[in-house]
């Protein structure tokens, strides 16, 4: 049975480097070390909050039961053809690193998704995506442990229910299982995908014309780190809103005021629109307030200067999101999970 702890801080355990604590903490580096914490009566008694790489979460307050951290590690190749390699990979691994594994091992499916924060296991619990491509492309099935009966259960693509930042761990399971690790399919004869972002302009500027997955892995990375803050300097967890999905009829009365409005298609009658653009227009865009702020370079991200509070970044997202309400009438969600 690993140690819990009292009165953790769990500033080094969240992105935004909230300074909240927690009265009970345990870190899990096994499935056996899980099952036994599930077992114990701390787990049964407490509300419990698992937390990966803490990187999309913010925290509002103390933390009155036990938090326990997802540490487990591993990859296993479980299948391997000419074509493509199935790998099992432990949910506590850092998603960044398993990435950059992929890329120099040549394995395709991930090299958009360079430089995402957080760990392997949450990153199907909301589907992350970037430049055109998401989990649900390259996944293939998740091991959970049920909270309640303390064993595992598989969850293939269809089951996980994916869509933009969604699954069923979202909602109607929620708090019901922790994951304890994610398979992938991935090519070794990838069809790169260049076609979102700023990706062939950056490879254009390099004179690349023939690229591999190393350098659209490399092109993400330089692009992101242009334009989204290091939480390891600044505290923040990305884009904190998800991209509203708004019907042609909602675009059509907002291009009258706004005719520059960028959208991406969705289908006959939706398309999506960047929150980082209406928040922009609606001019947070680096304004700060005492310790916390709208980082200047990207709108959708809120940031922690050192000393912020959580409730005080929630208050300022409540605010964010009541502004383009009130401006363009469509409805920004909180992509980022609030506790």
């Amino acid at each position: 049975m690993p140690n819990i702890l009292k009165n953790i801080s769990l500033k080094p355990y969240n992105t935004f480097g909230l300074d909240t604590s927690a009265r009970l903490f345990v870190e899990v580096k096994s499935l056996e070390e899980l099952q036994e914490v599930v077992r114990s009566s701390k787990f049964k008694i407490n509300d419990v909050l698992v937390l990966g790489g803490g990187s999309n979460i913010l925290l509002t307050q103390d933390m009155d039961g036990l938090v326990v951290k997802n540490s487990i590690q591993g990859k296993e190749i479980v299948s391997e053809n000419k074509e493509e390699i199935v790998i099992k990979v432990g949910a506590g691994t850092n998603w960044h690193e398993f990435v950059m594994y992929c890329v120099e091992k040549g394995y395709g499916g991930v090299e958009n998704l360079s430089l995402i924060p957080g760990t392997v296991g949450a990153a199907p619990m909301q589907n992350i995506g970037a430049y055109g491509v998401e989990i649900k492309d390259v996944f293939v099935q998740l091991e959970a442990l049920h909270r309640f009966s303390n064993k595992m259960e598989i969850f293939d693509n269809a089951t996980c229910e994916f869509g933009y930042r969604e699954s069923i761990f979202k909602h109607s399971h929620k708090d019901k299982y922790i994951i304890v690790n994610v398979t992938f399919r991935l090519s070794k004869r990838p069809k790169l995908n260049l076609d979102y972002g700023a990706i062939r302009d950056v490879l254009a500027e390099k004179e690349i014309t023939e690229p591999t997955i190393k350098d659209v892995s490399n092109a993400v990375i330089e692009i992101r780190q242009s334009k989204l803050p290091d939480p390891k300097k600044i505290g923040n967890s990305g884009s904190f809103f998800k991209n509203p999905v708004i019907s042609k009829e909602a675009l059509l009365s907002i291009r009258k005021d706004y005719p520059e409005i960028p959208t991406y298609p969705i289908d006959d009658n939706s398309v999506k629109v960047p929150a980082g653009w209406l928040i922009e227009q609606a001019g947070w865009k680096g304004k700060t307030f005492g310790s916390i702020g709208v980082h200047k370079k990207q709108a959708l991200v809120l940031v922690n200067y050192g000393a912020g509070k959580g409730a005080d970044i929630k208050k300022l997202s409540e605010d964010i999101q009541a502004s383009i309400v009130e401006k363009f009438g469509v409805a920004l969600q909180a992509e980022v999970n609030i506790i």
